[in-house]
């Protein structure tokens, strides 16, 4: 019992102490230093989760490690996105700058999803136009616009949306490219997204997304598509300066031509065009019905 007695007396006495010591430790710190944190904490826009630089690291080590261990986790793909963009931002900003249809682009600030485009009007545009294909695209990889995870850790507004540009034309990037959604054409157009933006989670997807491959598929992927990505994606116009939104009645292969992008290796696709040509036909003739119903 003594002993206990004699640790409780000692607890008690630190205690003391360092209730003592706290005003002046609190007189010593700098009131500018606090009050600057409590100003970054403020999120900066809807979404917005400010992080100080130990709750960046250990959440960049974190989603790092998540989503080599399943890249299906978007949210972790994403945030790795986020923290690992800072030093890429400003330069694609300034790409998007100096281009007339980058800077329409930051003062408009689209979004891409299904309620900000039209898809039946898309459907209706003739075959060839890029909003014809688009459609066809999605309809063919069973995917929609509305999967991207919005942007959270990056702190400055404009270049997040830079950021949630880059992420929403992702799948632009797949139509004109011609390539599906599987892992070989993923890996293919990190890449090519690598060697055009110069984005470090697209070279971390490409450095280690490979992993997952068979030893054949990773053959393939080095010995036809990869030398294809670099040279296209190197030589090609900075795809974050078009505004794609503008161009869907454009033939895409004008477009193609315009952005100095020729075409991949034949990739594998999980189903036929002839059969997403046939589900946009539905789809065309489903918006034709609509408005003539909205005209009688």
């Amino acid at each position: 019992m003594s002993l206990i007695s004699a640790s409780r007396r000692a607890t008690q006495q630190a205690s003391r102490n360092l209730g003592a010591l706290a005003p002046a430790t609190r007189a010593v710190s700098s009131p500018r230093r606090w009050q600057k944190r409590s100003v970054n904490t403020q999120p900066a826009y809807e979404g917005h989760v400010p992080l100080n630089w130990f709750e960046a690291g250990f959440l960049t080590v974190g989603s790092a490690l998540m989503a080599l261990a399943n890249p299906r986790r978007g949210d972790m793909v994403a945030a790795l996105g986020d923290l690992t963009s800072g030093p890429v931002l400003p330069r694609l900003r300034d790409a998007m700058l100096a281009s007339a249809e980058g800077r329409q682009i930051l003062k408009d600030r689209p979004r891409v999803n299904s309620h900000t485009v039209d898809m039946d009007k898309l459907a209706l545009l003739p075959e060839g136009t890029f909003g014809n294909a688009y459609v066809t695209w999605l309809e063919r990889c069973g995917v929609t616009p509305d999967t991207r995870e919005p942007v959270h850790y990056v702190d400055d507004p404009e270049l997040a949306y830079v950021m949630q540009r880059y992420r929403e034309c992702h799948d632009f990037y797949h139509c004109i490219c011609g390539l599906p959604v599987n892992v070989e054409s993923e890996l293919a157009l990190k890449f090519f997204e690598f060697a055009n933006l110069g984005l470090p989670m697209a070279g971390f997807a490409a450095a280690f997304g490979h992993l997952r491959l068979t030893q054949a598929k990773r053959e393939r992927l080095f010995r036809e598509f990869v030398p294809w990505a670099i040279k296209c994606g190197s030589s090609a116009q900075s795809l974050i300066t078009v505004y794609w939104e503008k161009r869907w009645e454009q033939n895409v292969e004008d477009m193609k031509k315009e952005f100095g992008i020729w075409d991949p290796p034949e990739p594998r696709w999980s189903r036929p065009l002839s059969e997403a040509k046939a589900a946009a036909v539905r789809r065309q003739q489903a918006a034709e019905a609509k408005l003539q119903q909205a005209a009688s």
